[in-house]
């Protein structure tokens, strides 16, 4: 790994967030990556420091055609991420039913409650019919919901009954109900 030209990346954050005047300069593409399963890569190689990987998560950004960036106060450098850019990687619960509150961890260590704020989204692919869990982080940026995570939610799944009186499998978080087949829409 290029240490010295990461470095220097990881010095153009400035920890009060402010921008230089003239706002970023476009530097393009960079050879970074975040693999699905929440690894963070620069230059083919994996980037093993935490620290470093949650710096570079906090000037994330996602444009409106889709396109992910690090944007700093001195550049701003498109990525490659191969699904979402994070990985939630821990979930907790506190209540029961209606009242219950979902609380999910990231692979860097966002925390954030299901709910208004951050909708559940379940994705199906038609080919195999394998449902893709997500949650809503920031700014535009999820959270794949991890394997082991996504079955403990599962298992807190409840069927309820829509105003049109359909039955949907779902679970409760914050005062929202997500539906958990891959329709998507929130509510019942």
């Amino acid at each position: 790994m290029e240490s010295s030209r990461l470095g220097d990346l990881s010095r153009m954050i400035r920890p009060d967030g402010s921008a230089s005047a003239g706002g970023p300069q476009l530097c393009g593409d960079i050879d970074m990556r975040i693999a699905r399963d929440g690894t963070w890569y620069y230059h083919g190689s994996p980037i093993g420091r935490k620290p470093l990987v949650k710096l570079f998560a906090s000037v994330l950004k996602r444009d409106d055609s889709g396109d992910y960036w690090l944007e700093t106060p001195a550049e701003k450098c498109r990525i490659q991420v191969a699904d979402a850019p994070f990985l939630a990687v821990e979930m907790s619960v506190e209540g029961a039913g209606r009242n219950q509150t979902l609380k999910f961890r990231t692979n860097v260590d966002d925390i954030v409650n299901a709910g208004h704020d951050h909708p559940l989204r379940i994705a199906v692919n038609e080919a195999t019919g394998e449902p893709t869990p997500y949650i809503y982080v920031r700014n535009g940026l999820e959270a794949l919901i991890a394997r082991a995570v996504f079955y403990d939610l599962v298992e807190l799944g409840i069927e309820e009954r829509g105003k049109d009186g359909s039955a949907r499998f779902g679970v409760w978080s914050d005062g929202e109900f997500f539906p958990l087949d891959g329709d998507g829409s929130a509510g019942v």
